[in-house]
Order: structure tokens, then C-alpha cells, then sequence
């Protein structure tokens, strides 16, 4: 006698293997369509349109940064009332002139948004103020001129500091006077 075993149950789409089969490409694909769709509608501030041009920025940068060593330059800034007020002490060396008002760019890492730039005026001494959108958080910070001749910048966390001293970075420190005193032999 022979048995025979009914091997054929039916449509394939009636047995649940296929579908669990097919269940991770469609699973794939739906993230992937996702995540383009998240790519496209949200903005990466992180990234610059004008990349090239920051990138030629950089050595004016280290000119001015150069010329503020040269110069003695040091600020010490001073957040007052509710971080909406800012107070800038310059020193310079003796015979550099300060300017009657300054230039202070203060810049979110992440969210270009809250960026502002705020024009300081001085009250005498080398003494400057202004008001400010009050601050919170970690910025960075660059005060300059308003001809724009020299630059002071660093990384300020107002949570943590209430005053910042910016002085020029150990880069721009001018050239030791070792040429003046081989020549002077």
C-alpha cells in the first residue's frame, strides 16, 4: 500500500513564511525612505555654504591674532545682571592707543540662531559695556576692533565662568627679539 502525504496546502500567500521573509527588506526600505526624508526637511547648521572662503579667512585671522600679541593685547569680560549685560576690561601695552569701540561676536557651536553681535562703547580706561540677549550655556567669543585690525577669541561657559579672560593664543605670541641680539654682537 502506498501512502501519500498532501504536499500542497495551498497559495503561497496563505503560509506565514514568505511574509516573515519579506518582513525585513520592507522594514529596511521603510527606514531608509525615513531617513532620506529626514535628510532632506532638517538643516545641518553645523555645515558652512561658504567653506572656501572661512578657509581663506584663516590667515587674516592669524595676522590679526598676531598683530593683538604684538600689541599686548588682553580682555577680561564680565557678564553682569541677568547675563544681559556685558562689561569688557582691554589692556594694552603703554603707547598702543585703544579704540573708542569694540566688536564682540558671540557664537553658539550648534545653533546659529542664538548668535549675536553686539557693539561695546567706552566708558574710559579701557573700560567697555553693552547689553546682550543673556547668555547660557558654552559660546565662543571674539572681540575685535572696529577697524578690524586685531582679534582676541576664546571659549566661554557661562554657567561656570562669569568672567573670561581672552588673551592671543600661544600661535600669535610675537617672535622672541633673538635676531636683534645676534645683530647687537
Amino acid at each position: 500500500m502506498k501512502s501519500t502525504h498532501a504536499t500542497d496546502s495551498g497559495p503561497w500567500y496563505r503560509e506565514p513564511w514568505p511574509w516573515l521573509i519579506m518582513l525585513g527588506p520592507l522594514v529596511v526600505i521603510i527606514a531608509g525612505l525615513a531617513t532620506a526624508y529626514l535628510a532632506v526637511i532638517s538643516n545641518d547648521g553645523l555645515v558652512a555654504d561658504d567653506y572656501y572662503k572661512q578657509g581663506l579667512a584663516i590667515n587674516q585671522r592669524t595676522e590679526r591674532d598676531q598683530r593683538a600679541a604684538e600689541w599686548g593685547l588682553e580682555a577680561e569680560l564680565i557678564l553682569g545682571g541677568n547675563n544681559d549685560r556685558i562689561r569688557v576690561l582691554l589692556r594694552a601695552n603703554a603707547g598702543t592707543p585703544l579704540p573708542a569701540k569694540l566688536t564682540l561676536r558671540i557664537t553658539h557651536p550648534t545653533r546659529p540662531g542664538f548668535d549675536q553681535s553686539v557693539s561695546l562703547l567706552s566708558e574710559g580706561g579701557g573700560v567697555y559695556g553693552a547689553q546682550l540677549v543673556p547668555i547660557h550655556g558654552r559660546w565662543r567669543v571674539v572681540l575685535e576692533d572696529e577697524r578690524q585690525e586685531w582679534l582676541l577669541a576664546g571659549d566661554w561657559e557661562s554657567e561656570k565662568q562669569l568672567a573670561l579672560s581672552l588673551t592671543p593664543s600661544p600661535r600669535a605670541a610675537p617672535a622672541k627679539k633673538k635676531d636683534s641680539a645676534n645683530k647687537e654682537r
